[in-house]
């Protein structure tokens, strides 16, 4: 069976990757900010609210070059494809995060049962 093509007018998708892109800016001047706030204000959870705010922006990154990839998807398969292949990539990240994650708690934890806070 032939797949229908995905009848998307060129301007359509480019005004969708410029509006990606004007989001993925946006979010890029939110990340800097919150970024300089929790390095102003040192405190114990200082380290992992940073651990917690790159995974973030990795994680926001990643949806954005996903955004870009469905925008050019020419057929119903390929944009499941690529719909497929975020959704496993996602999963992957979810589990190397929360490791992270973890780590930097318990790390954080062993410091101050130490008093090195």
């Amino acid at each position: 069976m032939i797949e229908p093509k995905l009848e998307v007018p060129a301007e359509l998708r480019d005004l969708a990757a410029k509006t990606i892109d004007q989001a993925e800016k946006a979010f890029g001047m939110f990340f800097d900010a919150a970024n300089k706030s929790i390095s102003s204000i040192p405190n114990p959870g200082t380290e992992i609210s940073k651990q917690a705010l790159s995974l973030t922006e990795q994680n926001m990154k990643a949806a954005f070059e996903h955004a870009r990839k469905l925008v050019h998807a020419t057929d119903l398969q390929e944009a499941m494809r690529i719909q497929s292949e975020f959704l496993k990539s996602q999963f992957t990240n979810a589990g190397e995060h929360m490791r992270q994650i973890t780590g930097g708690v318990m790390s954080a934890a062993k410091d101050a049962s130490k008093g090195k806070f």
